[in-house]
């Protein structure tokens, strides 16, 4: 372990740990299951042409003329943060990370090019992903945005700067919900009824992220779409791609292959 990385993740976790004994105790497992799962995938599993694949899917055009605006937008984004003194990207958050540009073009065009009514993601960190799906939201002028997160459970000094990237003008639109989704996520399924996009950006194991996919997948109507980041180290979107056929799913990577999400559309009935 590096002086750097000592500093951003151990050091943080003592502190937290002396005054926060039960939480640090409780959130350890399930980031050391996140930091230490196996990946099922190969690199020959990705699809590279994934953002065109995607643009088939939903039936919309390609080249696809909004694939630009959603880059000017993080632009913008990136200049609000830095005007706060926060970063953009990887480990800006702690050590966790916010939404990449591909997660994020893919939110931004799903969201332009479906219409959702209703948007559930989980995990904000610093609003990234949430910003870019209300602002698509605003110019549909239709849809909601639920996001579900838990802070920052070994840093309580980051909790200060989540959501930081949602401006004023786009909160109208935007339900936050404080708390772990396994608590939160169950009762706003029942409340909404109904979701066409689901994006899970938080706690990256197996067990997490299948028990939100499925709570998703209760209330997805066909055309419905899930974006489930980070997916390289465990197999929860593996298991829920083979038990849901009537899902088409890809892989998608950023150019570095450092990461990559899955992509869930529901093309017919269960």
């Amino acid at each position: 372990m590096n002086s750097k990385t000592f500093t951003r993740e151990v050091l943080p976790v003592l502190g937290e740990f002396a005054t926060h004994p039960v939480q640090v105790a409780k959130a350890l497992p399930g980031e050391w299951r996140q930091r230490r799962g196996k990946t099922p995938w190969t690199e020959s599993d990705f699809d590279d042409d994934w953002y065109e694949h995607l643009h088939g899917l939903l039936g919309a055009p390609w080249p696809c003329p909004a694939a630009k605006q959603v880059h000017d937008l993080l632009g913008e984004i990136g200049e609000l943060l830095a005007a706060k003194g926060l970063g953009a990207g990887r480990h800006t958050y702690g050590w966790y990370s916010d939404a990449d540009r591909e997660l994020c073009g893919a939110i931004w065009c799903i969201t332009l090019h479906s219409r959702p009514d209703v948007v559930i993601e989980t995990g904000v960190a610093h609003g990234i992903s949430s910003r870019v799906a209300l602002e698509a939201l605003a110019r549909n002028d239709r849809g909601h945005l639920w996001s579900i997160d838990l802070p920052h459970p070994l840093n309580h000094k980051l909790h200060g700067q989540t959501g930081v990237a949602v401006t004023e003008a786009c909160r109208p639109r935007w339900t936050y919900l404080e708390g772990e989704s396994r608590r939160q996520l169950p009762p706003l399924v029942a409340k909404v009824g109904e979701v066409q996009l689901f994006i899970h950006d938080s706690l990256h194991t197996t067990k997490n992220t299948l028990f939100e996919m499925e709570q998703a997948a209760s209330i997805m109507p066909p055309g419905g779409v899930m974006l489930v980041d980070d997916i390289r180290g465990h197999e929860g979107f593996a298991i829920f791609a083979r038990s849901h056929p009537e899902y088409t799913t890809m892989l998608c990577s950023t150019p570095d292959r450092a990461a990559g999400f899955g992509l869930a559309v529901r093309t017919s009935a269960a």
